[in-house]
C-alpha cells in the first residue's frame, strides 16, 4: 500500500508533496532529517493523504497534486 501526502511547514505555511509506502516513518524522516528542502522549512504537519494499492498510481496522484490543478484542489482542504 503507497500513500500521497502533503506536509504543511509550521515555519511558513509552504506545502510539500510526497508519496511513500511508510507514512509514519516518512513523515519522521522529514521533521527529523534536515536536508534539501526540509532543511530550511520543517517542522511539519501531516495536511492531507491518500492510499493506494500501486506504487505507479500513487506517483501519478502526486505528480497532480504538484500541478496546477492540484495546488488548486489543495487549496480548498
Amino acid at each position: 500500500m503507497y500513500t500521497v501526502y502533503v506536509l504543511k511547514s509550521l515555519k511558513n505555511s509552504r506545502l510539500y508533496t510526497g508519496s511513500t509506502n511508510n507514512i509514519k516513518r516518512r513523515l519522521g524522516e522529514h521533521n527529523a532529517l534536515h536536508k534539501g528542502y526540509t532543511k530550511y522549512n520543517g517542522p511539519f504537519k501531516l495536511l492531507y493523504t491518500e492510499k493506494f494499492n500501486t506504487r505507479s498510481e500513487a506517483y501519478k496522484r502526486e505528480m497532480f497534486l504538484k500541478s496546477g490543478k492540484g495546488r488548486e484542489f489543495l487549496k480548498k482542504i
